[in-house]
Parts: C-alpha cells; sequence; structure tokens
C-alpha cells in the first residue's frame, strides 16, 4: 500500500501510518515529482497548497483516496475524483474547540477593546475613560449554522450568561434544546442578535449571505463574528454597514483572497482581522492529523468510509452492521447483470426490514457496481462512482424502503432491472450475518447461495430435466456444489419457462465450463442457461 503525503503533517500522523505493515509513505520531503509519485498510489494526504485537480486525479489510476487536513475541500476536484472512483474525506470537526475558542476570543475583544487598549498602553497612553466596554451577560448571540463549531461556540457562550438563537435547517430540535439553544429562521436570527457568528460552508445558498439587504434587517449595533469562509460575506456591504455604525464591529479570519493584501477594512477602526488562524492550534493541528491518519487507514483496511464528501459516511459500528449488505448487494446486482431483455432504464432498489431503517447509499452503489460489473469498459465502476456513472448513462434509481419484512428474514434486498423489452428483479438476504443467499428471481422462489460459480436454468416444467442437467454436467467432469430448484405457481406468467435451477459447480473457470453449457442450450426442455460468476463470499 502506497500512501502520498504531498504536504507536511505531523508527527504522529505518520506514525501511525507507516507502523501498518507493508506501507509505504512517501512524506513531502521525498517528492520531487507529484504526478510520477502518485502512479502507483493508493491514498493522497493534502492540506491546503496542492491543487488535487482532474489532472493530477487522471495521473492517479490507482488511488482509491484523497484525505483532506482541514474541512474545506476546495483544492479537490471532488466531482472528477469521484467519476474516478475515489472518496473524498475531510476532517470536519477535528479543530472545533480551536475555533469556538477564537470566536469566543473575538467577540471579548470587540466587547472590551482589547486591541486598542494594548496599542495605547504601548504607546504610552493612559486613556482608560475611551475604553468602557460591555459585557457579553444578557447579550443574543445569533449563530448561523450549528454544527460541530457552532454547539461548541453555543456551549461557551451560554457559561457567559448570553441568550442564543440560531439558523441551522439541518439540526434535530433536541439537539438544540439540550444546548439551550432556540432555533429561528435566518431573517429573525438577524433581526434578534447582538452578536452575529457565523458558521456555515460555501453553497450557493450561503455565499453573500451578509449583504446589504441582510444587514439592513439586524439590529443597530450588532457585532459581526465570521471565522468560517470569507465568501460568506459581501465586503463592500459590511464595509459601508461598519463606517455607517449600523454594524458596530466586525472580527474576520476569513476572506475572499487569502492572503489578504488590499482591502476596505484596512482603513477601518471598529474591524478586528486575523490571518485565518481560528484552527491553527498545535492541539488542533495534531487531532486534524490524527483523525486523518485513522481515517485513511480505517478505509484502506477495513473499506469504513468516515466524513466523505462525496458519500455518506458510517462509523465503525454502523459499517460492520453493513458491510454484510453491501456484499450480498454487490453480488445480488451481478446476478441480475445482462439479464434484462432490452436496455436497461431504469433499477428499482427496495429495502425491507433492518437494513430499511438505516443508510443504504453504500448498498445502493454496491448494487449498481454489481450491475455494471461485466460491462465491457466499466472497469472502473465501484462503489463510490457508482450512481453517478448510472446518472451520466441515463438509469433512473429509484430506492423505496419498508421497514417490516415477510418470512423469516430479518433484511430483505430486492433489485428490479426496467428495460426497454421487459423486466427482471431478483431479492437476497444475509443468513448467519456472514452467506449471502439469494430468495426470489423474477417471481419464482428460490433459495441459493450468492458465491461461486452459477449456472442459471430457466426451463419448462416437465418430467426428466433436472436429472438431465445433472447428466450433462457429469459428463464433463464438473462437480456440483449446490443445486437449488423452484418453480412458478399456475397463478404466475413467467417468461422463458416455468421453472428455474440455480447450480453452483466447481469449476477452475468459466472457460472450462463452456462445452456443458453449450450441451445445456441444446436440451429441448431448457429456455435459457446463463453463468454467473461471483466469487468467494
Amino acid at each position: 500500500m502506497k500512501i502520498v503525503l504531498a504536504e507536511k503533517v505531523s508527527p504522529a500522523t505518520l506514525a501511525l501510518l507507516v507502523k501498518e505493515p507493508g506501507w509505504n509513505c512517501v512524506t513531502a520531503d521525498k517528492i520531487t515529482d507529484l504526478k510520477a509519485e502518485l502512479a502507483d498510489a493508493d491514498a493522497l494526504i493534502v492540506r491546503s497548497a496542492v491543487q488535487a485537480d482532474a489532472a493530477l486525479i487522471e495521473a492517479a489510476p490507482k488511488l482509491r483516496i484523497i484525505g483532506r487536513a482541514g474541512v474545506g475541500v476546495d483544492n479537490i476536484d471532488t466531482a472528477a475524483a469521484t467519476h474516478a472512483g475515489i472518496v473524498v474525506m475531510n476532517t470536519p470537526g477535528a479543530n472545533a474547540v480551536a475555533v469556538a475558542e477564537l470566536t469566543l476570543g473575538l467577540m471579548i475583544a470587540m466587547c472590551r477593546s482589547i486591541p486598542r487598549a494594548n496599542e495605547t498602553m504601548h504607546a504610552g497612553k493612559w486613556d482608560k475613560k475611551s475604553l468602557q466596554g460591555l459585557e457579553l451577560r444578557g447579550k443574543t448571540l445569533g449563530i448561523v449554522g450549528l454544527g460541530r463549531i457552532g454547539l461548541e461556540v453555543a456551549r461557551r457562550a451560554a457559561a457567559f450568561g448570553m441568550e442564543l438563537v440560531a439558523y441551522d435547517p439541518f439540526i434535530a430540535p433536541v439537539i438544540a434544546r439540550e444546548n439551550g439553544v432556540t432555533l429561528a429562521n435566518l431573517d429573525d436570527v438577524f433581526r434578534h442578535s447582538d452578536y452575529l457568528t457565523l458558521h456555515v460552508g460555501l453553497t450557493a445558498q450561503t455565499e453573500g449571505m451578509i449583504n446589504a439587504t441582510s444587514i439592513a434587517i439586524m439590529k443597530p449595533g450588532v457585532r459581526i463574528v465570521n471565522c468560517a469562509r470569507g465568501e460568506l460575506i459581501v465586503d463592500a456591504a459590511l464595509a459601508d454597514a461598519l463606517k455607517s455604525g449600523k454594524v458596530a464591529g466586525a472580527a474576520l479570519d476569513v476572506f475572499h483572497q487569502e492572503p489578504l493584501k488590499d482591502s476596505p477594512y484596512f482603513a477601518l477602526p471598529n474591524v478586528l482581522l486575523s490571518p485565518h488562524i481560528a484552527g491553527a492550534t498545535d492541539e488542533a493541528q495534531e487531532a486534524i492529523g490524527i483523525q486523518l491518519a485513522t481515517q485513511v487507514r480505517d478505509y484502506l483496511k477495513l473499506g469504513v468510509v468516515q466524513n466523505a464528501v462525496n458519500l455518506p459516511s458510517l462509523s465503525h459500528e454502523e459499517y460492520l452492521e453493513v458491510a454484510p449488505y453491501i456484499e450480498m448487494a454487490s453480488r445480488l446486482g451481478h446476478f441480475l447483470s445482462h439479464s434484462t431483455p432490452g436496455q436497461l432504464e431504469n433499477i428499482q432498489i427496495t429495502y425491507s426490514g433492518r437494513i430499511a431503517q438505516g443508510k443504504t447509499d453504500l448498498i445502493r452503489n454496491a448494487a449498481i457496481a454489481g450491475i455494471f460489473a461485466d460491462t465491457e469498459g466499466e472497469n472502473s465502476v465501484n462503489r463510490i462512482n457508482a450512481a453517478a456513472i448510472a446518472q451520466e448513462r441515463g438509469i433512473r434509481i429509484q430506492e423505496d424502503k419498508k421497514e417490516f419484512v415477510s418470512g423469516g428474514s430479518g433484511s430483505v434486498l430486492k433489485l428490479t432491472l426496467h428495460s426497454s423489452d421487459g423486466d427482471s428483479a431478483a431479492s437476497a438476504t444475509v443468513l448467519h450475518g456472514t452467506s449471502p443467499r439469494l430468495l426470489t428471481y423474477d417471481g419464482i422462489d428460490i433459495e441459493a447461495p450468492l458465491n461461486g460459480t452459477l449456472v442459471v436454468i430457466r426451463n419448462h416444467d416437465v418430467p426428466g430435466v433436472v436429472g438431465r442437467i445433472g447428466t450433462i454436467l457429469g459428463e464433463h467432469q464438473i462437480n456440483i456444489a449446490n443445486f437449488a430448484l423452484g418453480r412458478s405457481t399456475r397463478s404466475q406468467k413467467i417468461p422463458q419457462g416455468q421453472a428455474l435451477a440455480v447450480v453452483q459447480i466447481d469449476v477452475p473457470s468459466a472457460h472450462d465450463a463452456a462445452p456443458a453449457l453449450a450441451a445445456l442450450k441444446a436440451v429441448e426442455a431448457i429456455a435459457s442457461v446463463r453463468l454467473v460468476e461471483l466469487g468467494e463470499a
């Protein structure tokens, strides 16, 4: 396993990776040509300086993961990574305490004029009267974004006796209540805040959210702190408000262009400026590096996806629970691949039972990747990019969830492939936590293993067919490992015959089974024969 650390990391971060047996870790000081190093790399770790663009990603055909030590992934082309089947991870929350502490520090610095007090004292002045300040106690703090950092700010602000109001459409009300925060719409947060702090990412909805219109809603004398993203603020609008006194003060740690070389804020005495240092503490940088190294290691060794920006994340415990169904979904998709009579148009995925209650994105992607497994030219389809590639190919994905499942299985996955000329469907479950089992195929109940080499036979329900299948396989020196049978009921309208056999055989390769398959196809009562290679479970 080759890990390329394209930027400097802490010794503890490196130590966590190099102790893995057989792992080759290439550090930034040893890299002369990054593209050349990535030619055979499995993982790339960056901070903010390296641009992991489409060209760099194209130069890394084996790359499985890009890890960003920090939150923002602007320097990573996530679309190109997703298309290449590369998971992109960041480390949100590792610096939450550091950012929260600076946020509170900037608020105190503003209300007590600490920078000016220090400046006048160094100038030999005892300017006590002009430095009378305000208390945070009893003031309303508006928090835009109640994620990990926003919650850390809320907890610390509560200790100062502040009233807390927040906007975040993606936070459960119970979490807000437990932290003494009142949730409100964005305009109401603007309207009631004495202090306003921003803790959201940059999106089309948040870009420029502090502008002339939103500032007009705010209280006269509001103070604004931004330790999130510079693009959240329209600089000209805030500068005008600071000059007029509508905004009494601002403290900014992030900017549109960094380093900040020219700004309307330079001439304004009621603005505190810092050079993007909110997360820059020894403790935070160490925590970020260790967290990222742990995530990269767990993904490469165990397949656990944590803090991915192009795929929903799972904790280790969640992954352990869902992993057997991810593998089963891949096998079921592979089993159904090439089974539709026409051009594939739509994939319907139905989750029943316990799996319907959890995160199913990896199960979905595994099923789609399995369907595409033998498609010529689609060798790069995997569990990261499967849904995106299906969308590119114009194939619609429909997902349905049912909390209850009939029969004895705790969880069942059903795949239905809709094509221009007909449909094909199959369902499966996992037995004993590790054994993927087929349950139905095109409306016929049948229990068969989803592993090894399978011969799927559709035949007319007439005497002698089962015996003939066994005879032909025996004549070709092919051992039968498992033989499962199913038949349709009179009420069912099953195409290509009324009975089904799924035969697990022992052969070194598909080529070795070819003569036997040809003989089976020649049997008059057999409507179709299909070989499916699933590998060992």
